[in-house]
């Protein structure tokens, strides 16, 4: 071989080592990271790459519905439609997508370009304000196979010609989402609700369940919350193949159908409820217009049926209209709402919490007459006033104090069924807290009934308790007790505390429904029907999978829900003088209560109202001084003329009752005069209703 041929390996052979090394090294790097990533960790990896592959898609739920009595709609579902893009589907020409920006702009209420999409000015659907250009790049950037939403509930109309053009607009489309709607708006408001997102506190319970935080939305207020289990059924469930590019290429599993949520059929009589509406807001309107000022700001109507419990109409004004929460809840509209002292947002019929004056003066008599306070014939003499000697211990020299009647003329000497006719304070101040130490009157009521019976009499009546409707803000009120008073204003109870808390003034608050109740209880023959206003659930198919059954909560001639006292009228807390016995309601009490409340419409405080009434009724009046921040700021506490709420409550027929109404007017004054016109009128228009019923033979 030629020497000049032969080739010299200039490379020391230490250095190719160190390469060989370095090769090596980075060979076992990899083989140790694979081994790691397929063999060690393999299932992990495995799975998470089954999830990127897999997409589960929760399939939204269709609402329940809620209706009136007799099939009215009150909350549904409507077809609501948005223009959406789906980027992948747009012109690869960059031309041809401005083209098609430029011809949507001139239909939708969305310009072409408006505010970057950026962190501080985030993309949120029907929501944020950008222009369709920035919507589109948005879609084209996070997912293109996705629908990303232009424009939101547009008009029906449009969406049809629309969904025409897009024939020529590739990746534009038309998606139609479902929404709430209120047919019958703030009629019924205050009961019905409305829905709202659901939020970042309640995201890890709904997510759980299947729900998107993002889409569903959940209830906020009346029926809509109360029953947000059963009204929003279940979703289901999609899994699907996707590429990279989100792109469904097949369903891997069975799709799991969504269950649609439960149907409810309230209690209410929509035509009753329309009626009772227009009469509150009429006398509310026609008062204010007499004065030249708005004076009554608020009311409350409420009718039941006594012997079911069922709610037939309730009336909470102001209130909102529901409607304007359907797609989001305007921020200012919720905020008007929020600062507006009337707190239209509450449903005052069950949850607004108010002195209600003379129409409690129902649990003193029947408390008193049960108890031997005074027998039904018993002549009490009723001056103008009385004056009583008020102390707070036993040591305590005490201070006069001076009660007065409404009527300052005095009712001379009453019976019991004239007392509560007539309404006379001077005669509920001495059934309740006595005659002792009345200066101006005989000592012919020792003791009186007390507070401690007082208030055992009250919850039996239904005060002092949560009613148990199906409303979410429903309050319980609230009885005084001297232990109570000592915690909240730390004083001792007096005897001029018992005698206010006798005619339902004090300490002494309840809801209108809390009325109601009462005089269901008496109008039912002491049967307490738990309120409701639900009359039956059922399925999406209109199957009825909960019937209406009315509930009784006590029959007070029967049940021993009456407290016994060791020492009932003596000064101290009603809780140490318990027994632990109980006892019932005598029914010829009940009778007499009747009896009383039969003669205020035929002779009594009512008489001039219900003249001409052609059908027999009872009822009880009240004006209760009131004095509350929004009085406090118009300069109306002025002390010993305070302002005052109007309450009326009757039910007829008299002998076998259908139907019970109670009317509050917030600063109406004279109970009889104002609340008790729109009682009458409520009583009119049903008996009205049931007419026109017979007649078409309708149940």
């Amino acid at each position: 071989m030629n020497a000049s041929a032969t080739i010299h390996n200039k490379l020391k052979f230490s250095r190719i080592l160190s390469f060989a090394v370095v090769l090596a090294a980075i060979l076992l790097f990899y083989i140790i990271r694979l081994f790691s990533l397929q063999i060690i960790s393999g299932d992990e990896w495995a799975a998470k790459a089954e999830d990127n592959r897999l997409l589960e898609i929760s399939l939204e739920p269709a609402r329940g519905v809620i209706f009136d009595r007799n099939g009215t709609v009150f909350a549904r579902n409507v077809a609501s439609y948005n223009v959406v893009v789906t980027a992948a589907y747009l012109p690869d020409d960059i031309g041809a997508i401005q083209t098609i920006i430029r011809d949507l702009a001139k239909y939708v209420d969305v310009p072409v370009s408006r505010g970057e999409i950026t962190k501080e000015n985030p993309f949120v659907p029907c929501l944020s304000e950008h222009g369709i250009a920035q919507i589109i790049s948005y879609g084209q950037l996070s997912a293109p196979y996705r629908d990303v939403a232009i424009a939101c509930n547009i008009d029906g109309t449009m969406a049809r010609l629309l969904q025409e053009k897009a024939v020529d607009w590739p990746g534009i489309s038309i998606e139609i989402e479902p929404i709430r709607d209120y047919p019958t708006g703030s009629l019924t408001a205050s009961f019905i609700g409305f829905l709202g997102p659901i939020s970042s506190a309640e995201d890890e319970y709904y997510t759980e369940r299947g729900f998107i935080t993002q889409r569903d939305k959940i209830g906020y207020a009346g029926l809509e919350r109360f029953f947000e289990s059963i009204l929003s059924g279940k979703p289901g469930k999609r899994v699907v193949e996707v590429d990279v590019a989100g792109k469904i290429t097949r369903d891997v599993k069975a799709t799991i159908p969504s269950i649609p949520g439960q149907n409810i059929y309230t209690t209410i009589d929509i035509r009753l409820q329309q009626a009772a509406e227009s009469i509150l807001l009429g006398e509310i309107q026609s008062w204010n217009d007499y004065f030249a000022e708005t004076r009554i700001t608020s009311g409350v109507v409420l009718a039941m049926n006594p012997q079911t419990g069922e709610v037939l109409a309730m009336i909470s004004y102001p209130t909102y209209e529901n409607n304007r929460m359907a797609r989001v809840i305007p921020s200012y509209y919720y905020r008007q709402l929020n600062t507006d002292v009337r707190d239209p947002l509450m449903n005052h019929a069950v949850g607004a919490e108010l002195p209600v004056g003379s129409v409690f003066k129902l649990s003193t008599a029947v408390g008193a007459l049960n108890e031997g306070v005074v027998t039904p014939e018993q002549k009490v003499t009723t001056p103008p006033s009385i004056f009583t000697t008020e102390k707070f211990t036993p040591n305590d020299p005490g201070r006069s104090r001076e009660f007065v009647d409404w009527n300052k003329a005095g009712f001379g000497s009453l019976d019991f069924i004239h007392g509560l006719a007539y309404s006379s304070n001077v005669y509920f101040y001495q059934l309740g807290g006595g005659t002792d130490g009345v200066t101006n009157v005989p000592n012919d009521i020792p003791g009186g009934l007390g507070i401690c019976r007082l208030g055992t009499y009250a919850r039996a009546l239904g005060y002092g308790a949560y009613p148990g409707i199906e409303l979410p803000d429903e309050a319980d009120g609230l009885i005084p007790t001297p232990k109570w008073k000592r915690i909240a204003h730390g004083e001792n109870w007096s005897t001029g505390d018992t005698y206010i808390a006798s005619v339902g003034q004090g300490f002494v608050i309840a809801t209108p429904l809390q009325v109601l109740m009462s005089a269901t209880t008496i109008a039912n023959d002491g049967k307490l029907m738990r309120p409701t206003i639900i009359h039956h659930i059922t399925d999406s198919e209109g199957k009825i999978i909960s019937p209406f059954l009315p509930d009784l909560k006590w029959d007070i001639t029967t049940d021993p829900v009456i407290d016994i006292y060791s020492d009932p009228t003596s000064a101290g807390g009603c809780e140490a003088k318990l027994t632990g016995e109980q006892t019932t309601v005598a029914p010829w009490v009940v009778e007499k209560v009747q009896q009383g409340m039969r003669l205020a419409v035929t002779r009594g405080t009512l008489e001039d109202v219900f003249a001409g009434f052609s059908i027999a009724a009872a009822g009880k009046t009240g004006t209760a001084e009131y004095c509350d921040t929004f009085a406090n700021e118009k300069g109306l506490c002025l002390p010993g003329n305070w302002p005052t709420h109007s309450w009326t409550v009757a039910y007829a027929p008299y002998e076998d009752p259908e139907i019970a109404v109670v009317a509050f007017v917030y600063n109406g004054e004279e109970g009889a005069s104002v609340a008790g016109p729109i009682v009458r009128r409520v009583l009119d228009a049903y008996f009205g209703i049931k007419i026109i019923d017979s007649r078409l033979g309708s149940p």
